[in-house]
């Protein structure tokens, strides 16, 4: 994997609640447009349904002179349930594929406990990497599910709230925190949503699952240079990314949602 690839992938991975009683569910569709240092690299797309119950989707592509380097493409889904502490994935499954392999993982959860894991094919470096202990595979949320971030209730989905706090994530190979903090508050403006936003500083610590000598990773660990702008589903009281920026060794990596769309759909009333 090259390592505008990694801190990319590091940076999506850096990078939705109490819903009981709600007679609809929230729904989310979005375009994002990558770039580095302004030229862009590729796009991603993300749809979902946020419940008592979620379903996230995923799926990004490399673009223009970023194929010229590595022509890479990846699908990621995930599902669970959602509780006023958060999302408790059930499913995650994740598919990458570039010139030289395809990898898919997949994961099942239970109670953010990893029950089960599959990797192929296993990194071809496993043997290098700081060992994955069973303690480390507890308390966890995946990459997707990492992006659903509840807002309790009486607490401004804009504010403070919306920022701080840890994120532990388990991707079926590498074990990282994400913090976020609270750094201020924009008004965004783009298609599909115009209106305030919360700006939240990240700082990504290695857990396990990673190369201790891995220049990468350590740039990562030492970032101060990434920050996370969530946007509100309010129905659903839950904040989601609709900008991030990273610096990187290779420039300024952008995420930015180009078409944000959020809207209601009615629920099962069987359930």
């Amino acid at each position: 994997m090259s390592k505008t690839r990694k801190l990319g992938s590091l940076a999506i991975a850096s990078l939705l609640p109490c819903l009981a009683g709600r007679a609809e569910a929230e729904t989310l569709k979005a375009h994002y447009a990558l770039s580095l240092m302004g030229i862009s690299i590729g796009s991603a797309y993300a749809s979902g349904v946020v419940d008592r119950t979620y379903r996230i989707d995923i799926s990004m592509r490399t673009t223009g002179l970023a194929n010229l380097v590595n022509n890479t493409k990846g699908a990621a889904t995930a599902s669970g349930g959602l509780s006023v502490a958060g999302p408790s994935p059930s499913a995650y499954a994740n598919t990458t594929s570039n010139e030289e392999e395809v990898r898919t993982v997949r994961m099942s959860l239970a109670s953010n406990a990893v029950r089960n894991v599959e990797v192929k094919p296993e990194p071809w470096d496993a043997e290098m990497r700081v060992p994955v202990l069973e303690p480390n595979k507890k308390r966890v949320v995946d990459p997707v599910s990492a992006l659903i971030m509840s807002v309790p209730q009486g607490q401004e989905l804009t504010g403070p709230a919306a920022c701080n706090r840890t994120i532990s994530v388990f991707d079926g190979v590498t074990r990282f925190d994400i913090a976020l903090s609270f750094a201020g508050e924009h008004t965004a403006n783009t298609p599909g949503y115009s209106g305030p936003v919360a700006i939240c500083s990240a700082r990504y610590t290695p857990i396990a699952g990673h190369r201790p000598d891995s220049k990468s990773t350590r740039y990562m660990a030492e970032n101060r240079d990434m920050n996370v702008w969530l946007a509100p589903l309010p129905e659903a009281r839950v904040v989601v990314p609709i900008h991030i920026d990273v610096k990187t060794g290779a420039g300024d990596l952008v995420i930015e949602a180009s078409d944000f769309q959020i809207g209601a759909k009615r629920a099962d009333s069987r359930r």
